[in-house]
């Protein structure tokens, strides 16, 4: 899949010049430029009401809101600087935290927190979860805490949060928080997520062994003695992502809660998941909105 251009700075600020060209574009998203009054019934164009972030019917006059039913309703914050916000998000490779957002957006810190985690929870409704198949990826990791056994998972008095990832060669990636990594823990959503007759790459962990037997091709890399390839199996692109991801919360945001930790997967999932269509980030991201 070839590369679209990127949606530069430059070309945000020009189709969105101040709020009224952002209420525009929101009123024809989600509800185009044309169409039937839902009080009179008859067909043609809203236009905008001075002095309201409304629109009414050339008819009878019947308004629609289009910021009803979003995040924008009873914000204070300007609906530009929710749309840059948005840019940021969809442009950045390792996220966007709360404290840059207060600085390019000029708001307080707890607007600026409160919009980012907005921003995730639309992210995770647009990614989405569907079914993987060709050829899967599977691995657990864990973020936070220090304490580590002797195979470098967390002990028993760890404060780690375990995630399970599955991700499709040159294809998506799904995460899923769970409690530990069993096998009564891993098995189903594997199970649930992967289509059988698939071929699944894991390492050596024991609740990866038997896959077989739920009808996939499975094949082990023995990490613990050293393997990190076995003819086409290998684990290197969803450690890839989660090296990502580790650097990007260790780096960018210092810390994130269990509380909070599904909303930043939903967001570096979706940044992967649309990498090759970079330029059409932010209109996917708005849609959902």
């Amino acid at each position: 899949m070839s590369k679209t251009k990127n949606f530069t700075v430059t070309e945000f600020f020009k189709r969105f010049s101040d709020d009224d060209a952002c209420l525009d574009h929101l009123m024809k998203i989600r509800h185009g430029e044309i169409q039937e009054c839902p009080k009179c019934g008859k067909t043609g164009k809203f236009s905008r009401i001075k002095k309201l972030p409304a629109y009414q019917c050339s008819w009878c006059g019947h308004h629609i809101h289009p910021m009803v039913g979003t995040p924008f309703e009873k914000s204070r914050t300007p609906l530009q600087k929710w749309f840059y916000a948005m840019y940021l998000f969809t442009t950045s490779r390792h996220g966007v935290p709360a404290k840059e957002l207060q600085r390019q957006l000029g708001v307080t810190y707890k607007t600026a927190w409160r919009m980012g985690h907005e921003i995730r929870k639309y992210m995770g409704v647009v990614d989405g979860d569907s079914d993987l198949s060709g050829h899967i990826e599977a691995d657990e990791t864990y973020v936070g805490g220090v304490e580590k056994n002797a195979r470098g998972r967390p002990s028993k008095n760890s404060k780690k949060t375990a995630i399970f990832g599955m991700v499709e060669r040159n294809g998506k990636v799904m995460t899923h928080i769970v409690p530990n990594a069993s096998k009564a823990s891993l098995i189903p959503l594997i199970e649930g997520n992967i289509l059988e007759g698939s071929t699944i790459s894991t390492d050596d962990w024991n609740a990866y062994h038997h896959l077989n037997k739920s009808g996939y091709a499975h094949g082990i890399v023995k990490h613990q003695l050293n393997e990190w390839r076995s003819g086409i199996h290998h684990t290197n692109t969803i450690e890839g992502f989660w090296s990502h991801l580790k650097k990007s919360i260790n780096g960018t945001h210092i810390h994130v809660s269990r509380k909070h930790l599904p909303k930043y997967l939903a967001e570096f999932e979706f940044r992967y998941n649309m990498r090759d269509t970079a330029a059409v980030m932010f209109n996917r991201l708005l849609l959902a909105f």
